[in-house]
């Protein structure tokens, strides 16, 4: 019994180093460059999101904003009532779409930890996420147009938390907040890649995830929406995925659903959706990265 405990935290700890020491810069640089742009330039996006309103681009206005959104550091319940003061300045509906949820499926912070599974998953999450946004905010121009799609005036303040003098204390103390609300989740992250390369045989996940699974994209997509706690937390799981056959259309498809139904940004966008809209937001959520993931395994 006592040889059994000590071979199992042996190997459990040999596949634990591997990962950390494959991951933590990636997942440390992410908190280090998401506090430098919440601190530095989160007001700059904003404004210029502003002047992107008094353009009056049109479509091509949904889709900047769709970018905007991306770049935007802040977790959903900072981007929501930016997006509030922005509506009450007269900002389209349309345009807060895109913004809101491209910010909800992808930030700089996770970009940079996402860049730990490779430059191909890093362009492919970048570009299905602005594609997302963009979809989001043309299903709100052609079927809201004369209607409002959020509620914003049942909206509650969020305190600015980045208000210390000195911009160093402020990027430090920022940090500080990333890693304790993203730490505990990247470990578990860890942990839980480190079981399933344990005792879950790769053909397994190749059998359920496999480019030749039909089934694939959809059971990834499903999976989201229970697995998904935070962004870092899901890389490990998500690198020993795709380390065991896992297609990109399936994995594009689970990092689609899983933030898009995170249970906190689900919460915040119950509050502006309402329950007509909040449906309509989760069938929209499926059936797009549904038929991005397809469309992904398709061409690669």
């Amino acid at each position: 019994m006592i040889d059994a405990i000590q071979r199992f935290f042996i190997s459990f700890w040999y596949y634990f180093e591997i990962q950390f020491n494959q991951i933590f810069i990636y997942w440390l640089l992410g908190i280090l460059i998401g506090s430098l742009i919440s601190v530095l330039a989160k007001d700059k996006i904003h404004k210029f999101f502003l002047l992107i309103e008094k353009k009056n681009l049109g479509i091509l206005g949904i889709f900047i904003t769709s970018i905007l959104g991306i770049l935007s550091p802040l977790c959903m319940y900072g981007t929501i009532p930016i997006a509030a003061s922005f509506s009450k300045q007269g900002m389209k509906d349309e345009m807060l779409g895109a913004f809101i949820m491209s910010s909800i499926l992808l930030n700089p912070q996770l970009l940079v930890h996402t860049s730990a599974l490779g430059i191909e998953i890093v362009l492919i999450r970048l570009n299905t996420c602005i594609l997302v946004g963009f979809l989001a905010g043309l299903f709100i121009r052609l079927f809201y147009k004369n209607k409002p799609f959020f509620r914003f005036n049942k909206l509650y303040e969020v305190r600015n938390k980045d208000t210390d003098p000195n911009i160093l204390m402020r990027i430090l103390k920022n940090s500080g907040r990333n890693i304790k609300a993203t730490g505990p989740y990247f470990l578990v992250g860890i942990i839980i890649s480190v079981l399933f390369q344990m005792y879950v045989p790769t053909d397994v996940v190749t059998s359920l995830f496999g480019e030749n699974n039909g089934y694939a994209v959809l059971l990834a997509a499903t999976i989201g929406v229970p697995l998904y706690v935070c962004g870092g937390g899901t890389i490990p799981l998500l690198q020993d995925w795709l380390n065991q056959g896992m297609s990109l259309g399936a994995a594009t498809s689970f990092m689609i659903t899983g933030p898009a139904t995170k249970i906190t940004n689900l919460g915040a966008l119950k509050i502006v959706l309402g329950n007509k809209n909040f449906i309509l937001y989760l069938l929209f959520t499926m059936i797009s990265s549904t038929c991005i993931g397809f469309f992904i395994n398709i061409i690669f």
